[in-house]
């Protein structure tokens, strides 16, 4: 019976242990699928996750065509077509990479927006000043920074 109570504990002071910050979290699954330098192929491989996920419907903390929300939608979206493994929050997301200027933006860079006094948004830049994200009307969408509401939105950008 101690054994068995030892284990439990063991078990769960393992399945307690806190989760990197920042870059620590930005691991690379396979990051043989396409390096994020290469603009135009990135931006081939998020026009074609726009083509499998357009109109999926805005789900909060969906993770699945069923539903999917803003940061769930970044996450699966760089685990399938780049292999890299994102945090689950967009606050979470906001923390890893680099800060990049508006100006600055490629086709993979993470976009920000603060869309309430403590809501956050993101989405993935395309270029031409758009950017794939779960909106939380229409769904899965490509929607453009040029936009009267993302531009007085707009918080911040990371390059990963």
């Amino acid at each position: 019976m101690k054994f068995i109570v030892v284990l439990s504990l063991l078990l769960l002071l393992n399945a307690c242990s806190s989760a990197p910050n920042g870059d620590e979290t930005l691991q690379t699954a396979a990051r043989d699928k396409i390096a994020l330098e290469n603009s135009d192929a990135v931006k081939s491989q998020l026009m074609q996750l726009h083509k499998e996920w357009k109109g999926t419907p805005y789900r909060f903390g969906g993770m699945s065509k069923r539903g999917v929300d803003c940061s769930g939608f970044v996450l699966l979206g760089f685990e399938q077509k780049f292999g890299l493994s994102l945090p689950r929050t967009t606050d979470e997301q906001s923390a890893v990479g680099k800060s990049v200027s508006k100006s600055n933006l490629r086709p993979g860079d993470l976009v920000f927006f603060k869309t309430g006094w403590s809501t956050r948004h993101v989405g993935i830049y395309i270029g031409n000043h758009q950017f794939l994200h779960a909106s939380t009307s229409q769904g899965v969408m490509i929607s453009s920074l040029d936009n009267s509401y993302w531009k007085q939105k707009y918080w911040q950008s990371r390059r990963l």
